[in-house]
């Protein structure tokens, strides 16, 4: 029996369609691990084409095979291959994929090294066309940081709240003689901003430790993207980036909100 392919009936308004193609698959991934080589996890993705406006649609059922027969290891280098075998049995000119999952890393105590298993929200986006690759790394990073003006201002004390530095990351792809950006660099450079870390586990000892190394090391949130910044526009392994500062503000019915781009407007991108 032969079945109409409705997806491919002619289409006559002339309208493009950026991204079409399937969300919200819960997919088990490995991912590159600094520490291990690589992970286990859990990944929400999405994957779409470009519509050309003479289609009236494309084949779901095909992206979700694309995802299946490539297996589960995802990296900035071997995610190219996923999206051009999605362009050819797609016959689009451009493919994205984007996955997100959580990152474990061990963490130990400041003073007693007590560790535990502590997650982050991270991301591989990618996009290929006839042109060009692009990779990007995305790491959210929980810290926290006490207000400089609060210490400041006061007689004793000052007021402290959970921050949250989102890092994106283009990592700069070459013939592999550079060395890889891992998730891990994105995570390090995010909890160097805050006043302090966000640990899994204390003790008495440490909880002690890093109330007072927080206290030490007020920072806002502009300080935080500042430092970020510092970190990534030297690394040779960054092609460029964008970092976010978000405070849950603990004495306001407000938060407070940092961003900046590198290279920013005017500025050359590196090769």
């Amino acid at each position: 029996m032969t079945l109409p392919d409705v997806q491919s009936e002619l289409d006559h308004r002339g309208i493009a369609i950026d991204e079409v193609g399937v969300s919200g698959i819960r997919y088990p991934i490995s991912v590159y691990d600094a520490e291990h080589g690589k992970q286990n996890t859990v990944a929400t993705a999405a994957l779409s084409v470009e519509l050309s406006p003479e289609r009236r649609g494309t084949h779901l059922s095909r992206f979700v095979e694309v995802l299946e027969s490539h297996g589960s290891e995802f990296s900035p280098e071997n995610i190219a291959g996923v999206l051009e075998v999605l362009r050819h049995r797609l016959n689009t000119r451009s493919a994205r994929i984007r996955l997100e999952f959580p990152y474990f890393v061990r963490r130990h105590a400041p003073v007693s090294r007590a560790s535990a298993l502590i997650d982050y929200d991270c991301a591989i986006v990618a996009k290929l066309d006839a042109r060009r690759f692009g990779v990007q790394l995305r790491a959210r990073v929980p810290v926290t940081s006490v207000c400089p003006c609060s210490k400041a201002i006061s007689d004793y004390g000052a007021h402290n709240q959970r921050g949250y530095l989102t890092i994106e990351a283009t990592p700069a792809l070459d013939d592999g003689t550079r060395p890889a950006l891992w998730l891990d660099d994105l995570i390090e450079s995010a909890e160097a901003a805050g006043s302090s870390p966000v640990f899994p586990l204390l003790k008495r000892e440490d909880e002690r430790h890093v109330t007072m190394a927080g206290y030490d090391r007020p920072v806002f949130v502009e300080d935080m993207v500042r430092a970020v910044a510092e970190a990534l526009r030297d690394d040779e392994r960054v092609s460029a980036f964008a970092v976010e500062a978000l405070n849950d503000e603990s004495i306001h019915n407000h938060g407070a909100y940092a961003r900046l781009s590198w290279p920013s407007s005017g500025e050359d991108r590196r090769c």
